[in-house]
């Protein structure tokens, strides 16, 4: 454990939805903050925000404001964290990333905490937070990997507004109001076409070979995390009209036989995660459930006869909270935990 007890810490996008839930998940957590520093674009600087029953403004993202900054959790777009992170590094900042701008640079620990947290002992400076999406998808296969090695992976995403941030939601909210109160729908502003009562199958743009780049996203983060390019991957990314709550049905192959019931034992005990799995009863997890919430919940878990060692999961995660924020802050706990913070 690292001598210093308690440590500067800067929240990038501090007024953003995810640093918003970054702020908070500090405090539940309890993570020993000496100093609270909210940076954001102009249009937020000297808003307040609340931190353990004070106030803090907000200064500006600029360089000169990670003086004397320990850790940094920036969520604030990848143009900035390319601009902004490589500078709180040179003033002597740990940095935690929650953009896609260093998840796939060869330099840059690309990390969940249950998953691969050793990864972290290499870090240059600069630590990627990988996409909601993968997070959560990761921290419920990782056991399985481990045990019988998963050669395959076939995953469709069920995705909610927040994953577009304050604008995704608002985008949902407006559309349902309009529409039941008003008997019209508001044009989309988040996203390509009304999402309410609505699915949207294209999360982020489109690349050559027809599949999205979140879709492209996962199964690259993966394979990083979990640490063997032998997975395969394939996605399909899907926006819904939920407001919080990522949920994802998944089809493994794996290289050797495990049943449904051995891995229902196996993902009890497995950290973060907890099954929710009666379907005699209708248990299941479900994202109006886990709102709010940090674990990672599997449930339909039930072998695929059609292949060689299959097995089918559904996988809910709150995007916002294990998704984002607090996996960054259980980066930074694992840091401190590894003694792996410059002290400025």
């Amino acid at each position: 454990m690292a001598a210093r007890r308690k440590w500067n810490v800067a929240v990038m996008g501090a007024l953003g939805m995810v640093g918003t839930e970054m702020i908070k998940t500090l405090e539940r957590r309890d993570f020993p903050v000496e100093e609270l520093r909210p940076l954001d674009v102009a249009q937020y600087v000297g808003q307040e925000v609340t931190f353990k029953g004070r106030t803090v403004e907000a200064r500006p993202a600029n360089a000169d404001n990670f003086t004397g900054i320990d850790i940094a959790l920036f969520s604030a777009g990848g143009a900035a964290s390319l601009e902004l992170a490589p500078q709180a590094v040179a003033k002597g900042a740990v940095v935690i990333d929650n953009s896609a701008a260093w998840r796939m640079d060869p330099d840059c620990p690309l990390v969940v905490p249950e998953v691969n947290p050793g990864d972290l002992d290499w870090h240059q400076g600069i630590i990627a937070n990988p996409n909601c999406s993968t997070i959560q998808m990761v921290v419920a296969l990782k056991p399985l990997h481990d045990r019988v090695r998963i050669q395959r992976i076939v995953v469709s995403t069920y995705q909610a507004t927040s994953g577009a941030g304050k604008k995704g939601t608002l985008d949902l909210e407006n559309q349902v109001r309009g529409y039941v109160l008003e008997g019209r729908m508001p044009d989309p502003a988040a996203f390509t076409y009304p999402i309410a009562f609505n699915l949207i199958p294209q999360i982020d743009v489109f690349l050559d070979g027809g599949y999205t780049k979140e879709e492209i996203k996962m199964a690259n983060e993966t394979r990083k995390i979990i640490g063997d390019e032998r997975i395969k991957v394939t996605a399909t990314c899907v926006r819904v009209p939920v407001f919080f709550g990522h949920s994802e049905s998944v089809n493994i192959q794996t290289g050797s036989k495990i049943t449904a019931e051995q891995a229902r034992s196996l993902l009890r005990t497995a950290p973060g995660v907890t099954v929710i799995d009666d379907p005699q009863h209708s248990k299941y997890p479900m994202p109006a459930l886990t709102e709010h919430t940090d674990s990672v919940y599997v449930g339909r878990i039930r072998e695929d006869n059609t292949i060689t060692n299959g097995l089918n999961l559904w996988i809910v995660a709150d995007n916002v909270r294990k998704g984002a924020a607090l996996n960054a802050v259980q980066i930074a706990e694992e840091l401190v935990r590894r003694d792996l913070v410059r002290v400025n």
